[in-house]
Formats: structure tokens, sequence, C-alpha cells
């Protein structure tokens, strides 16, 4: 999977913020991201799956719960698949 093109996060008001880009821009698909999903969304950038996210976080991030991870990534991934901005 991987995030479909047409969006750039941008920092406003100290918040990530997701912004589609390009000619007919619909703002109401503007959403913010905490620094965890931040980071999922930049490996998304790549063709990923969630093992591969997993993988990332895990080599990023000392002391992490894998369980925990994985429960995020796949809620991530389950919105980010509801609100379409997966290619």
């Amino acid at each position: 999977m991987k995030i479909k093109e047409g969006y750039i996060i941008s920092t406003v008001a100290g918040e990530n913020v997701v912004l589609p880009t390009g000619d007919d821009l619909d703002l109401s698909v503007m959403i913010t991201l905490n620094d965890s999903a931040k980071f999922l969304w930049e490996q998304l950038q790549e063709e990923k799956t969630e093992e591969g996210l997993l993988q990332a976080v895990v080599a990023n991030f000392e002391n992490v719960d894998q369980e925990e991870v994985k429960k995020f990534i796949s809620e991530f991934v389950k919105s980010l698949k509801e609100h379409d901005f997966l290619a």
C-alpha cells in the first residue's frame, strides 16, 4: 500500500496537517496527524505492507511494544482506507 499522490504534510500552528494539492482543492479532506501517524504517513510515500511499517517503527524507535504498535498501525491503515488516502 502507498499514499495517493496529491497530498503534502505541513506544520500549521504546531500541528501536522495533511493538505491536498492541485487545482481542485478539497479542504474537507484536511486531517491532522500526531507524530506517530506522521511517521507512518511518511513511510507510506513508498510501497509498504503493515509488516514493513512495523519494521520501520521498531528500527527507528527504542523500547516499543510491538503489539501496541501493530494495533496502532492497523487502526491507522483502516482510517486511511476509509478516507481513500491509499493508492
